[in-house]
């Protein structure tokens, strides 16, 4: 007697073989995608870490600026005597680069001259001021550590006092109109390329 023999098993175990596969793509697709949505969200917190610490920078350099203008000041004592209404004349368009009026600038025309300046210029001839510089405060920066890859650095604008008492007592006769200073900052964070840059308007009192 003969039998049939049927080949329903092997036609099985064949349609099983293309559902493993099938699984196994959807879990490496799945897998790979996971882990670039980790990178992302690792990358993304690592940014937001370094430019909070370029802010924290430019944030130290706006008060290192303060110092400069009104003192306390260990570094220059001279310095501060050269931020008054009758001494406005070391304030110069592009910046003064002498040693000790570096960062002393006049407002421009068109581009604002904060813009023009180059704050990665540290040499001996640089526009702006280097943290402590005037001041003889330290600030921890560097290669090693997650901390600011080099020390923050501002410069100063002397413009008019465009607060109402400033604007009142411009017209009381006396010798010097009243001025303000404007600051801008720039911070670094660990790599050079993260910066931030602030800037506020100070009243010498």
């Amino acid at each position: 007697m003969r039998h049939n023999r049927s080949h329903a098993p092997r036609a099985q175990r064949g349609v099983t073989l293309v559902i493993v596969l099938m699984l196994l793509v959807i879990v490496t697709l799945l897998g790979v995608g996971a882990a670039r949505i980790a990178l992302l969200g690792e990358r993304t917190t690592r940014n937001e870490r370094d430019y909070q610490i370029a802010w924290q920078a430019a944030e130290a350099a706006l008060m290192d600026a303060q110092f400069d203008i009104r003192g306390p000041n260990s570094g220059s004592a001279q310095r501060v005597a050269l931020f008054t209404p009758e001494n406005t004349s070391n304030f110069v368009p592009g910046c003064n680069t002498s040693a000790e009026f570096r960062g002393m600038c006049a407002p421009s025309e068109g581009k604002p001259v904060w813009a023009q300046v180059d704050f990665l210029d540290d040499g001996a001839d640089a526009p702006t001021v280097a943290y402590g510089t005037f001041t003889g405060r330290a600030f921890d920066s560097g290669a090693t550590g997650v901390k600011p890859a080099r020390a923050p650095r501002y410069m100063i604008e002397v413009v008019r006092d465009q607060t109402p008492m400033g604007s009142a007592a411009s017209n009381t006769g006396s010798k010097a109109a009243p001025i303000m200073y404007r600051i801008t900052s720039m911070g670094f964070g660990p790599r050079e390329d993260v910066q931030v840059v602030l800037q506020i308007a100070f009243k010498k009192e």
